[in-house]
């Protein structure tokens, strides 16, 4: 029996792995050369490495094949995702279909020829695992990859952990899609008693005085605009391609202070998880650049960036994912239903198995609170509780990425110190 097509099985969860009509051919750079990046006049600039002239730039981007310098992920679903639960700054872990999500991100960067020269990322797991999968898919694991809470998902307060869907029905669609999009209405705040609180994560240990009860996106991007300024502007100024894995609100608001929309729009902007956003950016002003039809994004109707996956994707993508919170006349979870079982059939039919350190980690995240952790408790205890941790970890870096995703009070102390507090006033909004 002949087998139907894989792109009418895919559906609305189907990507279309593509080159983009921008990127030029791959050229070989020899020792004495030097890698090019592209203006905005569509010209290449030789980056020279000519230690007698100061006005040159020094840095040697390793993106010498397309004229992107900045590109968005979100992560790839997690398990609160698929239970379409309020996760917050709750540190979910990817689901095997979430690493099959990051995996097929990472092969439509592979094939759009982007290459990064450094990473930013949050301090949850489903963005840092997202990350680790991304760059095996690319062959960049060598890359800096720089974590902060300042990337955090904004948070949700006393949501978190709450049904989506039964929180419309409690609610209604408009006022939960306030909650969810809108500028500046946060969601009820957070009981200092809440199971899921990150006062209890040892992460955040060095910034407790400073983790939020709610947040709206108003006050998620006074704190996504510190590190925009302080830490991924001066790379791009330096040349750098940069690669940003976050979460949708997150993202949100840094794209919205990058593409300049007026709050009154912003809530209808919503980000597909797993779907890189590649923008191409003035040198001088680091003003996002049009699109070559010089059109705004079909998907969204707000963004000059390019959906690497194809804006008619990202279409069926988001309304799904509306119908999945949302329309409370259907009652199947979409998350796990056919089309995404017909999805993943055909993905890894496409991609091919995972290696053995890309095997998902599917518990349920918080086993610091199942051990009974509270601040203050002896280090020896935290000792175990990462260790009980690690071994529910999908891959074999378990320990590697134990101390990347907590690190050292001392570390996020003098991070932190970098920062100054954020000047929402005067930019873009």
């Amino acid at each position: 029996m002949m087998m139907s097509s894989p792109r009418k099985a895919m559906s609305c969860m189907q990507i279309q792995f593509r080159r983009s009509s921008t990127t030029t051919p791959s050229k070989t750079v020899s020792k004495s050369a030097s890698c090019s990046i592209y203006t905005s006049s569509g010209q290449k600039h030789k980056l020279q490495n000519d230690n007698n002239n100061d006005n040159e730039r020094k840095f040697h981007t390793l993106n010498c094949n397309t004229p992107y310098q900045l590109c968005f992920l979100r992560h790839g679903q997690s398990t609160w995702n698929r239970d379409n639960r309020f996760i917050g700054w709750t540190d979910t872990p990817l689901t095997n279909d979430g690493v099959l999500e990051a995996r097929v991100a990472g092969q439509m960067l592979s094939r759009s020829s982007l290459q990064f020269d450094e990473v930013h990322t949050s301090l949850l797991r489903r963005c840092i695992r997202t990350t680790n999968l991304v760059l095996m898919e690319v062959g960049q694991e060598y890359i800096p990859v720089h974590k902060h809470w300042r990337l955090n998902e904004r948070h949700y307060g006393n949501l978190v952990g709450m049904n989506k869907k039964e929180v419309v029905k409690v609610h209604g669609e408009d006022q939960v899609k306030r909650w969810r999009r809108s500028w500046d209405e946060p969601p009820p705040p957070m009981v200092d008693d809440h199971e899921f609180h990150p006062a209890l994560d040892p992460r955040y240990w060095a910034v407790r005085d400073k983790i939020p009860k709610c947040e709206s996106l108003k006050c998620t991007l006074s704190r996504s605009k510190v590190y925009w300024e302080q830490k991924i502007v001066p790379s791009l100024r330096e040349g750098k391609t940069v690669l940003i894995v976050g979460h949708e609100n997150n993202l949100r608001s840094l794209i919205m202070n990058l593409e300049n929309i007026h709050k009154d729009d912003i809530i209808n902007l919503c980000l597909p998880r797993a779907i890189p956003l590649a923008y191409r950016l003035d040198p001088e002003t680091l003003e996002p650049l049009d699109r070559p039809d010089g059109k705004l994004d079909e998907a969204t109707g707000f963004l000059r960036g390019e959906w690497l996956g194809g804006d008619e994707a990202v279409k069926e993508i988001l309304d799904k994912d509306r119908k999945q919170v949302y329309d409370t006349s259907i009652e199947e979870n979409l998350e796990i239903g056919a089309e995404q079982e017909k999805w993943k059939r055909w993905t890894e039919l496409a991609i091919g198995p995972p290696v053995p350190e890309m095997v998902a980690k599917t518990a349920v995240s918080g086993d610091f609170l199942k051990n009974g952790f509270i601040p203050g408790m002896d280090m020896d205890v935290i000792e175990n509780v990462n260790e009980s941790d690690n071994r529910n970890d999908y891959d074999t870096g378990a320990s590697e990425n134990k101390n990347e995703t907590v690190p050292r009070k001392n570390e996020l102390d003098d991070d932190d110190d970098d920062f100054d507090e954020p000047s929402v006033a005067g930019g873009k909004i």
